[in-house]
């Protein structure tokens, strides 16, 4: 499969997940009236999608490492089609919850699964190219996700939107079948024993050199996702904008992400990952402090409340795909598992800003802007440790034979 097609096929599965976030979330309130229940109640959707994706997420990689990669990321694809479907129609806000974890419980697999396929048919700077530029297209789609889904609300009315995200599982599950590359052969499969793969996952769990990147990439994910999770807030409250007005938000997000995804695969080769790594901190570190300011000094508004999240995205993407890597090699052997593992962590945290921190602080821009000093502080923190602990930025990267 030619490199291009696979980067674009990898960051479309990939999106899976943020599309069943952010193209709804144009029509939450229209979705709490229509079922006759509070805006609380319609935001617990969302707790119920991000519970089970991270449940799950610590599976797929696992059933990958046994059964192959192309049939578990099928598998997944169907089980999301048909959870798509049951939300078109869902009458009451129980069923709709149901329907939201289902898609929750299969559409994490395209981001474990693909972090596992780049690294099994890429090493060293090839491989931090590939997650870097599955990383450009893959930010694409938060971007467009939200519009197209403030379009399809205006248009059609909230259940259309589901039946966009039915169709495009059917499409993805598709060509995944018809294209994707089998990248794990038999004879490097690893059998579902629960004795070993108990043991595996608690050598995976009890590894700092492991936990810590891979929380230091979910927190600072989480400064960024706590501004999605609080979008019908934020714009249409904090900002006065409409429901077709998402992209103010979320096209400079995905501008800073892109950016930063390129800047890292340029990077590869010239600066080692620790190096990256610390680059993009500092830019995060940067914006941060700039939102806090403008939150704190400036009345809501464009483009003054966004611009720092442009480029708080630009850092977090310089160092993402460096951080994933340095996690995922702690084993190469069961790379699947391990990124069933790091998927894990940054769900878990993600259902946590879902469920508690994003409507604890979306009443004020201030809020919104120290809980990313927050989660930016706490991703440095477990940085600063990983180092203590032994860690040491290693020599410029050398060309992968």
């Amino acid at each position: 499969m030619p490199y291009a097609q696979l980067a674009a096929l990898l960051a479309a599965l990939a999106t899976v997940g943020p599309f069943s976030i952010d193209t709804y979330l144009p029509a939450l309130q229209a979705i709490g009236s229509d079922l006759g229940v509070s805006q609380a109640e319609v935001q617990q959707t969302l707790t119920a999608y991000m519970l089970p994706l991270g449940v799950m997420v610590l599976w797929h990689g696992a059933l990958s490492d046994a059964f192959g990669r192309k049939p578990v990321l099928v598998a997944a694809l169907l089980v999301y089609t048909l959870s798509s479907l049951l939300c078109v129609f869902a009458t009451d806000l129980e069923t709709l919850l149901i329907g939201r974890a289902l898609q929750g419980a299969s559409s994490g697999a395209g981001m474990v699964v693909g972090r596992a396929v780049v690294r099994d048919l890429t090493d060293g700077i090839h491989a931090q190219r590939l997650m870097s530029h599955v990383s450009m297209t893959f930010a694409v789609g938060p971007a467009i996700a939200p519009i197209l889904g403030g379009w399809i609300f205006t248009a059609f009315g909230w259940r259309a939107i589901f039946i966009f995200l039915t169709l495009l599982g059917l499409i993805l599950a598709t060509l995944t079948a018809w294209k994707l590359p089998e990248s794990l052969p038999p004879a490097r499969r690893h059998p579902l024993h629960p004795g070993p793969l108990a043991r595996r996952y608690a050598a995976v769990f009890t590894r700092l050199g492991f936990l810590l990147p891979c929380l230091a990439l979910g927190l600072n994910f989480n400064g960024f996702f706590l501004y999605v999770l609080s979008a019908p807030v934020f714009l249409m409250e904090h900002l006065g904008l409409k429901e077709t007005a998402f992209g103010w938000l979320f096209i400079p997000g995905v501008i800073g992400m892109f950016g930063g995804a390129a800047l890292s695969a340029r990077l590869a080769g010239r600066l080692s990952q620790g190096r990256t790594v610390g680059l993009g901190l500092g830019l995060m570190g940067i914006a941060t402090l700039a939102n806090l300011a403008i939150s704190r000094w400036l009345p809501p508004g464009l483009p003054q409340s966004v611009a720092p999240i442009l480029f708080y995205n630009l850092g977090m993407s310089i160092a993402m795909p460096s951080l994933s890597l340095l996690a995922l090699d702690q084993f190469p052997e069961h790379r699947g598992l391990a990124a069933s593992c790091q998927s894990f962590l940054q769900m878990l945290i993600s259902a946590m800003t879902a469920g508690l921190v994003a409507p604890a602080l979306w009443s004020s821009t201030t809020g919104l802007a120290l809980g990313m000093v927050g989660y930016l502080g706490l991703g440095a923190a477990c940085l600063l440790l990983w180092r203590q602990i032994g860690w040491r930025d290693e020599p410029r990267p050398t060309q992968a034979s």
